[in-house]
């Protein structure tokens, strides 16, 4: 059921936050892995309006493993810029994948684009060749697209 990336974006979410201190390298900008929590924030919710996040995914009697995930980084973010994270899935079956954009609604500009791939497994970690129908009825049967 795998399709252009361009012909799909199910489940579009959007995530806002202001860069913390925390976040933050000795020379005032966002650590590179931090892109990658904030995907995972989208990523969240995401799957949880899907009721596929945590024990709900759980309860299918599957699980979702991280096999690839990638950020391409276009503009350092930086402390207290405020963020604006979109993520949509683009593909769902024999793997999820779901793709993302981070913004620095700051500066006006993209910041970041990356996206995390999917793989599911039957509840004793057997890799599954393709997604379950279960899990593809939440995935394509309530799908809102842009």
């Amino acid at each position: 059921m795998s399709r252009p990336v361009a012909a799909m974006r199910l489940h579009p979410a959007t995530v806002r936050l202001q860069v913390p201190f925390h976040d933050c390298d000795p020379l005032g900008v966002v650590w590179h892995g931090h892109y990658y929590k904030y995907m995972e924030l989208a990523r969240t919710k995401i799957l949880t309006a899907l009721d596929l996040d945590g024990a709900e995914l759980l309860a299918t009697g599957h699980r979702f493993y991280v096999i690839e995930s990638r950020c391409r980084y276009a503009a350092a973010l930086r402390y207290r810029d405020e963020v604006r994270v979109e993520g949509w899935i683009d593909e769902v079956d024999p793997r999820i994948n779901v793709r993302f954009e981070i913004f620095n609604e700051t500066l006006g500009r993209r910041a970041a684009r990356g996206h995390t791939t999917l793989a599911t497994c039957d509840d004793r970690g057997t890799l599954l060749l393709s997604t379950p129908p279960v899990l593809l009825e939440r995935l394509l049967g309530h799908a809102r697209t842009d």
